[in-house]
């Protein structure tokens, strides 16, 4: 089922003619309208003009975060603010935060490209979603809420948090569609499993989960759980939110809206172009933004692309899932791991859940990690013997994953913390400024 079939069935070279105009478009709005492009282009010597091809995008220099940061508050905006309906920005929890300005028509963007995600998880006018994303200055539950009225779908805002009070509703209302973090879909399984729930009784059929990096056994567990299909989606409030990608039922890889967003795949070190299916770092650039327009922001999302057409129908561009971040991975014993390693090889070991905790420590000279991991009800009242020997195949499991050793402490169902938001798995305590 197709939203959009025009925008989403377009032939390669109409898409890439249409790409052509809007990014030409778009970098000469920047270079006339925002101060800090104009600087940015001049002093990479590149002018809208040289941009002839596609091919010529490499010539435009990047987009940082930290130029995002230097820009605080409204320094990117395109369009005076009287123009800007909206406004959401980044927690900040690093740095500065960032901004982001939404125009009247920024805002129909967002609602179309998220309506177009909904559309590919079965959704339609007579869906109920349940929307457990956050509400407020993150881009999750507004987003959402956005694309399923352009769709004329009901929507429950319930935001995050809450977690009887979002089974009742569920329930009492049966809700067809829950979008949230994948790990708080996970928890408010469990708690619908506490109360006597199987997942036969549960009316959701589809959810939609994003805003952190979750692995195939993670959605396995969740889609168990909660007796439904779920899809990926991609976003980031610097391009616009979520819905700048998302799965359709084929569940291979998400399709990027690419008639709003160009998307290219760099090596992080050399900052070349890498071709097509090659994994790198995602780079992005806003085609129809008008608040706050964006020119090919480093992501630091690893991935790769796929131009092939999708057995949906659909032949926009698609992005396999996100692997890690450039900036997020973690050097340990000289060793680059990144989380979603070691969170793939957990689920695949019977006996345990989807909860763990990765502590890192350098008690003297070394490294050290320590993963906490949930034991299931089942197994938490198995023989010692029997934990010592699943304790053994995780550290084995983990060990080929990753390739260094690590300590698993086997612990007690539902004694790791719970998150109604994004999923905090890794403690670094090293000090590694020292």
């Amino acid at each position: 089922m197709i939203w959009n079939e025009e925008a989403e069935c377009m032939s390669r070279e109409d898409k890439e003619e249409l790409q052509l105009a809007l990014f030409q478009k778009q970098v000469k709005t920047v270079y006339e309208k925002v101060p800090f492009y104009k600087k940015k282009f001049d002093d990479a010597g590149f002018h809208p003009d040289d941009l002839k091809t596609l091919n010529d995008v490499k010539k435009i220099p990047f987009t940082t975060k930290d130029d995002l940061r230097s820009a605080y508050p409204f320094g990117l905006f395109a369009v005076p603010e009287d123009e800007i309906i909206e406004l959401h920005s980044t927690s900040g929890t690093t740095g500065t935060p960032v901004v982001s300005g939404y125009t009247r028509h920024d805002i129909d963007v967002w609602g179309e490209c998220t309506g177009r995600a909904i559309w590919m998880a079965g959704g339609t006018k007579d869906s109920i979603i349940q929307n457990s994303y956050g509400y407020g200055l993150f881009t999750g539950g507004p987003g959402i809420d956005h694309g399923a009225k352009t769709t004329g779908a009901m929507v429950l805002p319930m935001s995050s948090g809450n977690t009887a009070r979002q089974m009742k509703m569920m329930m009492d209302l049966k809700c067809d569609i829950l979008t949230c973090t994948p790990s708080y879909a996970l928890y408010i399984a469990e708690s619908l499993e506490k109360a006597g729930y199987s997942p036969e009784d549960i009316p959701l059929k589809a959810g939609i989960f994003g805003a952190e990096m979750w692995t195939e056994e993670m959605r396995k567990e969740i889609e168990t759980k909660l007796g439904l299909k779920s899809h990926n989606i991609y976003g980031l409030t610097e391009m616009m939110g979520p819905g700048v990608a998302a799965e359709c039922d084929e569940q291979n890889g998400l399709h990027i809206q690419d008639d709003h967003f160009y998307a290219e795949i760099i090596d992080p070190d050399t900052l070349e172009n890498l071709p097509e299916g090659e994994t790198g770092e995602l780079v992005l650039t806003t085609l129809t933004k008008e608040g706050m327009p964006i020119i090919r922001f480093r992501t630091k999302d690893i991935t790769s692309l796929n131009y092939d057409s999708c057995p949906c129908g659909r032949t926009t561009i698609r992005m396999n899932r996100i692997t890690g971040r450039s900036d997020d991975k973690l050097k340990v014993k000289g060793v680059l791991v990144f989380p979603s390693q070691i969170e793939s090889a957990i689920l695949q070991v019977d006996g345990v859940t989807a909860n763990y905790l990765i502590h890192i420590t350098r008690p003297k000279i070394l490294d050290e990690i320590e993963v906490k991991i949930e034991i299931s009800p089942e197994t938490f009242s198995d023989e010692m013997r029997n934990l010592e020997t699943l304790q053994r195949e995780l550290e084995a499991k983990i060990h080929s994953a990753i390739g260094i050793k690590v300590d698993v402490s086997l612990v007690e169902p539902e004694s790791l913390p719970r998150s109604e938001g994004k999923a905090v798995r890794v403690i670094d305590d090293r000090n590694l400024d020292k």
